[in-house]
């Protein structure tokens, strides 16, 4: 009974889309979501009684500035420990810092699987690394999405009726999605689907049996064949009647001057 078994074969030995996509994304997020960790913006509070109308608050989880929009003067390290003491500002703290260190193992840990320089990449480790990217993702939405639920209530000394969103709230929601994106793409890698499509193989299906009992055919040598030409040469001397028909070109005719025969015949 002949046996079959079926083979995966990378298509190319260029990196798989997937890991590209993710390998991209992820230290894109890791980026903006730097930003929205350390920049003091994540509300903006403006028209503060007692000052000028064009002065407003920058509030982050780390640090609070102050700036005007005639002036390009800000003044950080602004106290207010009431905003400090909320419960989702050490919980923001903690929680965009595990992201950042989360990031960076996912990426260490995804590297070593994708490396391009080899025929097979290790996809459980690179599925494992975008595992870990993905949870980073997570970290980074869950408080970015709480305080922007709470953001009218986060109460601090300056009070205002404007409180509006500041810009790392919308990097931290760009970067949490790529990397959430990005460890998606690379987990698929780790199972085949699609007839093989997401890692860029195809199934080949060999009979062993038949490679296994056939021996293979004489291999067919091909000499070159000298063919030699025969040579018309003779040891038999010609006759002079002989070679006069071989000629190939006309004789030149004989004159006689005076009746007489000349002393030789020209050949031309």
């Amino acid at each position: 009974m002949p046996r079959y078994t079926e083979q995966w074969i990378r298509t190319s030995r260029r990196t798989p889309g997937i890991f590209i996509f993710g390998m991209v994304l992820s230290p894109c997020g890791l980026l903006l979501d730097l930003i929205a960790t350390v920049a003091p913006n994540w509300r903006t509070i403006n028209t503060i009684a007692g000052r000028p109308t064009d002065t407003y608050l920058e509030q982050g989880i780390w640090d609070m500035c102050q700036a005007s929009a005639s002036s390009q003067t800000v003044q950080c390290n602004q106290p207010d420990t009431i905003y400090f003491q909320n419960q989702i500002i050490p919980i923001a703290q903690g929680l965009m810092v595990a992201s950042l260190i989360v990031t960076l193992i996912g990426l260490g840990t995804a590297i070593p699987g994708v490396r391009c320089w080899r025929d097979h990449p290790n996809w459980v480790v690179a599925g494992l690394g975008g595992l870990i990217i993905f949870l980073s993702g997570v970290l980074t939405i869950i408080p970015i999405a709480w305080y922007t639920k709470i953001l009218q209530n986060i109460t601090a000394t300056t009070t205002s009726n404007d409180i509006r969103v500041g810009y790392c709230i919308v990097l931290g929601y760009i970067g949490g999605i790529f990397e959430v994106l990005g460890g998606i793409v690379m987990v698929v890698g780790m199972c085949r689907c699609c007839g093989g499509k997401n890692r860029g193989e195809t199934r080949v299906v060999e009979n062993t049996a038949h490679f296994r009992h056939t021996k293979p055919p004489p291999r067919r040598i091909e000499v070159p064949s000298i063919s030699r030409t025969r040579s018309t040469a003779s040891s038999v001397p010609y006759s002079q009647d002989s070679m006069a028909e071989e000629v190939d070109f006309p004789r030149a005719k004989t004159t006689s001057y005076g009746g007489r025969k000349p002393a030789y015949d020209a050949d031309l």
